[in-house]
């Protein structure tokens, strides 16, 4: 290259760092010339487009080069001067964040108001309000074989048939939410398989529903195979086998499935059910939609981040069937409705309300901190119309309300357990390794529709050892 960072064989191209040589003014390979030939390449780039005159450009001659000895020591040299121990590392250390930081504290900027950012995951849901809005205006076909469904719809249909064990059908579909295809399909995966341990269910089989952007074979082909990877492999873990499915191009990358599975003798679970004292236990904390959401943004911490994909990819498989053996009354997985809204539709099913204490509600690193800081789910203000249900001064909290109508991807099971059974329900959920919680107790319906009272002490463990039944 010449001065200008212009190839001196092709005027159309032009180069700087490691790749490139000038010369004129020959320097050694290193990182400094490269950030420093930045500015004047930009400037030459905007000139030769605008068709100016290009600016001549001389490296500078010498840089300081710090190479750290790996016992918080370094070494510096420039030019024939050099130096060594613990106050070049400290200098080190000292530029090496400061670069980082101007990658990682971005100052905040202007967005355009009309093109607002919406979430993918199950925060992609639509509202509950406009989803029942829809329903109510839908036919509802009979056909006898179903013996739960749209009539009273649960987490996944009941399917009957003669000389058979019952079938459970469920369907999950959403957007990418982080940009590993391959970590995707296995949050996509284990999100549809939420809905089948919710009701008790064994998943058997499962068909795939993708869409990928349009753009080279090569490339689609990269994308498709794993995300398909991730899935299919948390599938296998579950017993359930891929039989098929359906792609097509899309704006953006998707995932879903269609999931079959079969119910336990005796074992289904259902929201109904719930009856008064009853304790109300959590398996999973809450935040994954208001830290995903902070994360398109760019402004939610790596642990915050790094807390969200472990709980997003951690199976309910065990956690249902604990549930079921210490004689779970109710339950359901929470997902895109947020947790109040997912324990309305339990209370609603079972004609009761709900005393919940704050501050036992488990929550993600981080994710209090960002709701307060309103980095909030695009389905946040849909799920918003739930907070009516609220009695008591917590409800005041916008952290907390926030938090309780977070939607939730891949989110833990709820359910209700007798109380002489949940300390120790909750005992085999913290050995399984479940962030597990006892949140609050069912209480009788005190008026038209249900309410939850948010009363801190609510809950007094109860000390009654009781074993376990037995797996079947």
């Amino acid at each position: 290259i010449d001065e200008t960072y212009r190839s001196v064989s092709d005027a159309a191209v032009f180069a700087a760092g490691d790749i490139a040589t000038m010369p004129a003014h020959p320097r050694e390979k290193a990182g400094v010339y490269a950030v420093r030939a930045g500015p004047p390449l930009a400037d030459n780039l905007r000139r030769a487009l605008a068709g100016r005159r290009l600016r001549r450009a001389v490296p500078q001659r010498q840089a300081l080069a710090l190479i750290g000895t790996g016992d918080k020591r370094a070494v510096a040299s420039r030019g024939r001067h050099e130096a060594y121990g613990a106050p070049v590392w400290w200098l080190k250390d000292w530029i090496d964040r400061r670069w980082m930081r101007r990658y990682t504290d971005l100052p905040p900027m202007e967005a355009e108001a009309d093109d607002a950012m919406r979430c993918g995951g199950c925060a992609a849901k639509v509202p509950a309000a406009v989803l029942a809005r829809v329903m109510a205006h839908l036919g509802k076909p009979r056909n006898e074989a179903v013996t739960i469904g749209l009539d009273s719809p649960d987490d996944a249909a009941v399917l009957s048939f003669p000389g058979a064990p019952p079938l459970l059908q469920t369907v999950d579909f959403f957007r990418a939410m982080v940009g590993d295809p391959y970590l995707f399909g296995r949050i996509a995966a284990n999100h549809a398989l939420g809905d089948i341990y919710a009701m008790g269910g064994v998943p058997e089989a499962a068909l795939a529903i993708a869409t990928v952007p349009p753009g080279r074979p090569p490339i689609v082909e990269h994308d498709l195979f794993h995300m398909m990877k991730g899935g299919s492999e948390v599938l296998a873990t579950a017993g359930a086998a891929l039989v098929g499915g359906h792609s097509a191009e899309g704006a953006e990358l998707g995932l879903g499935f269609a999931v079959t599975g079969r119910t336990r003798p005796g074992r289904l679970m259902r929201k109904g059910g719930l009856r008064p004292s009853d304790r109300l236990l959590l398996t999973k904390p809450l935040g994954t939609g208001a830290i995903l959401a902070a994360e398109m943004r760019r402004t939610a911490p790596a642990r915050a981040v790094s807390a969200a994909i472990g709980a997003m990819l951690e199976s309910a498989a065990e956690a249902s069937t604990c549930l079921g053996s210490y004689g779970a009354t109710a339950c359901t997985d929470v997902t895109g409705f947020g947790l109040l809204g997912h324990l309305l539709e339990m209370l609603t099913a079972s004609n009761a309300d709900a005393r919940v204490d704050p501050d036992r509600i488990p929550a993600l690193d981080g994710a209090l901190a960002l709701i307060r800081q309103g980095l909030t789910s695009s389905l946040h203000g849909g799920n918003s119309a739930a907070l009516a249900a609220l009695v008591g001064e917590a409800a005041n909290d916008p952290g907390l309300a926030g938090l309780l109508i977070d939607p939730q991807t891949a989110g833990g099971l709820l359910a209700g357990v007798p109380a002489e059974r949940a300390s120790d329900c909750l005992a085999e959920l913290h050995r399984l390794g479940y962030g597990a919680a006892e949140i609050g107790v069912v209480v009788p319906r005190s008026g038209d529709k249900p309410r939850v009272w948010l009363e801190p002490g609510c809950v007094v463990p109860t000390q009654t050892p009781v074993p376990a039944m037995a797996n079947s």
